[in-house]
Order: structure tokens, then sequence, then C-alpha cells
């Protein structure tokens, strides 16, 4: 917040227009850019999208980009509700910036689960591109922040699954620095990958050169020159940390024995890395480098090779797991293959609620799954209690049931076992519904209409 105070809040003149429907397409109470609002003097207007780690989340769905927003700071553009089961479409609302003959279509769309984004792109509909109703000629920029996997829609998004009328897309989340423009295979469009500003991960990715990225768009309208141009001027980052990273198969150092500690020791001094050996004490080994590096107890990071198959696919040939990451398919299929045939809770939401709760660190993730379904089966018992009895016909109902199972139970004890195979004790128990008769609808003899009424349970 200091820098964007430094460098934002000044008196420089502003030479572009917001010309779409801003109420619609920023996230503000206020309706409006912040380099509008009179009682502020925004010289560098920056307009963002949520990532990985400020997402929406808690109760109200907040983001830390909220807090900015409304220090109108920045503007906040691309949330949408982080629910899952109940929400069936997505519009992306872009924001309209024209200066001169140059008009802009900067569609962003903040951090969604992967799966949940992925099988949205596959479906017809499901996301809602908004276009400008003007005849003007529009260069369409698309900012999103997803992990990014090529040829694949597995535990990533698929570049091909992004619509053709694109120009460029700008892809956060994967930290490689490719600045330069890609082509994608059968799209019009090119893609941009700054990767992160700084050095966030252990891997061999964060250790390229880091780059910023200008971009300048111009969009030629005359007869002889018309089309949609743009260059990138790169720019290196010159106050990044220094940031090393080597990979070193003792097994193939002849000089180092071993099962010998003090000549791994001394080897290690000098090229740091590990592969079955015998191990050391990153802690002491990095004691040495106190003052000299940032993270000593982190120079050794012992690691053994995976005995599994990896079948995720990797932007390029470099890139690897981060150490730190939660494999979203992994969960998704351990749910599914639980069999939990739950009855209240819907398994969607119970998915994004331990995404929510291992990767934003939401400690309220599962008290707002739970409260969310209990109240859609509120409001579907609601709905339906025209079809009800009272709550004194369905209490005797319940005690008859319960007296019948009772009796049942009595009974099988003395009879054989069913010529059919198995015992009449393997039948499933009867739910108890007691607690489902306290919160039944409340009565309504104000207005003279029907009692709320509890539903009726058919015997089976």
């Amino acid at each position: 917040m200091e820098i964007i105070r430094s460098y934002c809040l000044n008196d420089h003149h502003v030479h572009f227009q917001v010309v779409s429907d801003q109420a619609a397409c920023l996230q503000n109470r206020f309706g409006r850019v912040n380099f509008e609002d009179p009682n502020f003097n925004i010289g560098l207007p920056v307009f963002t999208i949520h990532g990985t780690h400020d997402g929406p989340a808690g109760v109200d769905g907040m983001s830390a980009i909220d807090i900015l927003s409304a220090c109108n700071f920045v503007n906040y553009f691309g949330k949408v509700d982080p629910g899952s089961s109940d929400v069936g479409q997505i519009s992306v609302c872009p924001v309209f910036i024209k200066k001169g003959a140059t008009s802009v279509a900067v569609y962003g769309l903040g951090n969604i689960r992967d799966e949940k984004l992925s099988r949205m792109l596959q479906t017809h509909d499901e996301i809602q591109w908004m276009k400008a109703d003007s005849e003007d000629d529009w260069f369409n920029l698309f900012v999103l922040q997803q992990k990014r996997r090529k040829g694949s829609s597995t535990n990533g998004i698929n570049e091909q699954l992004l619509p053709s009328f694109l120009d460029l897309v700008i892809w956060g989340h994967e930290h490689a620095c490719l600045p330069d423009p890609q082509e994608v295979s059968g799209k019009d469009f090119h893609i941009i990958q700054p990767g992160s500003s700084v050095a966030t991960a252990l891997s061999s990715a964060e250790a390229k050169p880091k780059h910023a990225v200008l971009l300048e768009i111009k969009l030629y309208m005359f007869p002889l020159n018309q089309g949609r141009q743009y260059r990138q001027t790169n720019i290196p980052l010159k106050s990044v940390r220094p940031f090393e990273y080597a990979e070193v198969e003792l097994k193939d150092q002849l000089s180092v024995e071993r099962n010998n500690e003090a000549a791994l020791y001394e080897h290690l001094d000098k090229i740091v890395d590990y592969s079955g050996f015998s191990t050391i004490t990153p802690q002491r080994f990095g004691q040495k480098y106190v003052g000299k590096v940032a993270n000593p107890n982190d120079v050794l990071l012992f690691s053994r090779s995976a005995q599994w198959n990896r079948t995720r696919e990797n932007t390029d040939d470099s890139e690897e797991f981060e150490p730190n990451e939660l494999d979203q398919q992994s969960i998704e299929e351990l749910i599914a293959e639980s069999n939990l045939n739950m009855q209240i809770l819907d398994e969607n939401d119970l998915d994004s609620a331990l995404h929510d709760f291992v990767n934003k660190d939401d400690n309220t993730a599962f008290h707002s799954c739970l409260d969310k379904n209990i109240e859609a089966a509120k409001n579907k018992l609601t709905f339906a209690r025209e079809d009800f009895k009272t709550e004194e016909d369905i209490a005797l109902q319940l005690d008859q049931c319960m007296r019948d199972e009772e009796l049942s139970q009595q009974a099988s004890r003395k009879r054989p076992a069913s010529v059919y195979g198995g015992s009449e004790s393997s039948w499933r128990r009867k739910t108890d519904m007691s607690a489902f008769y306290r919160t039944a609808p409340p009565k309504n003899d104000d207005d003279g209409g029907k009692k709320g009424k509890a539903p009726f349970i058919e015997e089976e």
C-alpha cells in the first residue's frame, strides 16, 4: 500500500477513458474507476484481478483486493462468486478503455478452481463473454490466473479452450518468466506469461531472469493499415534477490564415497544436492551461511526420486512440481471414490471447502459449506410444504415407525433366517427423524393461512 500510495497517487493526467458500464465490470460499491473520484488524485490507475492466495474466502467472500479497492487504491475486476454447485454461469464483463482511435477491451477472470473452470470452458454457454455493442474495432485482452496445461484439461487450463476472438492473453500464476508472445496452434491469439516478480519457490523456473512487460497497443483504422497491432518491451527486474538453483546426482560423483559423511559434507560445501546417499542435518550445514544467504536452513533440500508415474503435463520441460501445491484432481478423485452418498452436503461444495481450507487457509470453509447446504435443504422443504402433513401427524407417524421397528427387531431375533438369503436385520434402518421434526416450518396463524407442515414419511 505504501508503494501504491507513493507512485499512483499524484496530479498526473490520465490520458484514457473507461467507457463501459463501470458498475457492472468493477467490484466496488461506488460504481466507478478510482481516477474519476473527485476526492482522490490518481495519476497511475491500477487494474487487477485476484490470484490464488488472495481469492475471495470466508462467509462474505472477501478478498484482500476488496480492501485495496475500498481504499480506492486499485480497480478490482474479474471477481466471480466463489461458490460451486449453485453457480451455473459466469459473465465475463470487460473494462472498455478508449484512447484516441484505439479501443481496448480488457477481460479478466480471477482465480477459480482449475477443475471447475476447465469444465465450464468445455460446456456451451456456461461462460458468457460480454462484447461491445458499438461497431468500433476492439483489441481484446484477457487476464487470468490459473495453472497452464498445454494440450490437456487435467489439473489445469488447456489454452485451446479459450475463445478465438481474443487477441492477447496475459497468463498469470505460472512462475516461469516467458515474456515473449507465444503462438497457440489453431487460435488467433498469443500468450504472454510474465511470471512471478519475486522468487517464491525453490525450483529451476524461479532461477531464470525475471521481467516486467510493457505492452503498447495500436489500432489502425485507415483503409491501408487497418488491423490490431501490439508490441511488448521486456524490462529486466533489477531488484530481484539473487537465486541460484542446481541439481547434482551424487551417484555420478566418483570422488565421493557413498557412506562417508565427512566426505559428503566436504563435497556439498562445493556442490549442494542429494540423491541416494546418507543424509546430514540441513540446519547444521546451513549455519555457516548465516548472514550470507536469506534462507540458510534451506540451502540443502534432501529428496528422493518418486517411485510412481507422473502424468502431469507441463508448460515446458523445465517446470517441476511445486512442493506445497495441492493436487486438486487427486482430492476430487478421493472424494468420488469414497462413495459418500451424502443426502444434505453437495460433493462439489465439499470439494470447494477443502480447496479453500488448504490453499487459502480459510478456517471457516467447512462451516460455511455446512451452513449453505443446510439453508438450501430448508428452502427445498419450505417450497414443498403444501404436500406435508401437520407437525402433530408427523410426530405420531415417527413414533409409530419407531415402535414398528422395535417390534420388528424383536421378532427377527426369534425368526429363522430368510429363505431368500440374508437376515432381515440386514435391511437398511429407517432414519431417526426427531431432529428433522424440531426444524419443521413454523406455524402461520396470523393471516389465516395453512399451518406449516412436515413431510410425510411413507413406510417401505
